[in-house]
């Protein structure tokens, strides 16, 4: 009966583990995925817009679009800026000879890869300032973590499914090692991206009448590291004691 309740209390952990784990998953998907990393709040965009929304959004959607004109976009438009994509408010009808218009559209375009791999100059926009070091390997660290960090997650989920197979419990170490992994992958995104957005907004400061905060889609990654490493301490904790529980049980039984 002993080891009766030592294998429930084994299949508990492993099972709140799995559940973490999945919910984390789904947590960081749900991130990369969305646009709300970051969002600017304007306090007057819609006749901001009307004078000047059409070049706003030309500006912004062109291929040309520099990193300077796109977030100074960012801030007029009530801008919002995810790990793939960056979005504006802007009137659906942005004809000069219309009244301004309470009929608001979000609009969103997709960083390309070239986009993501990018030089970040010294001062924004400007060729001729140098390359920003600092700021072009944490925008390319933040684009390539959370892949990583699910790539590990799910490797780990393989080794799982494998260790339930083979009714062993060992690979449920590796599984825990690769969580805890994944969880420092996520913690590093968050950083990168927290240390990224400070140094942009000290090259280009918000405007007096823009307010500026972290979105959901980056909390999102904030609650999925911990859950990550919670999984992690599960698996490990799981196997070792099964460990140790066998050999003790072995040792009886040859005494």
């Amino acid at each position: 009966s002993e080891g009766a309740m030592m294998d429930n209390r084994f299949a508990t952990a492993l099972v709140i583990a799995c559940v973490l784990s999945l919910i984390s998953t789904i947590y960081m998907a749900a991130s990369i995925g969305t646009d709300f990393w970051y969002e600017y709040h304007t306090l007057a965009p819609a006749e901001n817009v009307s004078e000047a929304g059409r070049s706003i959004w030309e500006e912004f959607v062109s291929k040309d679009a520099d990193e300077k004109t796109y977030t100074d976009a960012l801030f007029r438009c009530n801008g919002t800026v995810g790990l793939w994509r960056r979005c504006i408010t802007v009137p659906k009808n942005s004809h000069w000879y219309s009244p301004p218009e309470t009929d608001m559209t979000t609009n969103c375009i997709s960083f390309s890869l070239s986009d993501q791999f990018v030089e970040k100059y010294i001062e924004p926009g400007n060729h001729n300032s140098g390359t920003d070091l600092n700021r072009t390997y944490l925008w390319r660290l933040q684009f390539l973590l959370p892949f990583v960090s699910i790539g590990l997650m799910c490797f780990g989920a393989l080794i799982g499914l494998c260790a339930c197979a083979c009714r062993s419990l060992y690979p449920a170490i590796a599984t825990g090692v690769l969580h805890f992994l994944a969880g420092l992958c996520t913690l590093g995104l968050v950083g990168c991206y927290v240390a990224g957005i400070e140094l942009l907004h000290r090259k280009l400061p918000l405007p007096e009448d823009v307010r500026g905060e972290f979105g959901w889609s980056f909390c999102l990654a904030c609650v999925s590291a911990p859950l990550q490493f919670m999984a992690a301490a599960l698996f490990i904790w799981a196997a070792r004691t099964n460990r140790k529980e066998f050999t003790l049980l072995k040792a009886y039984r040859v005494a």
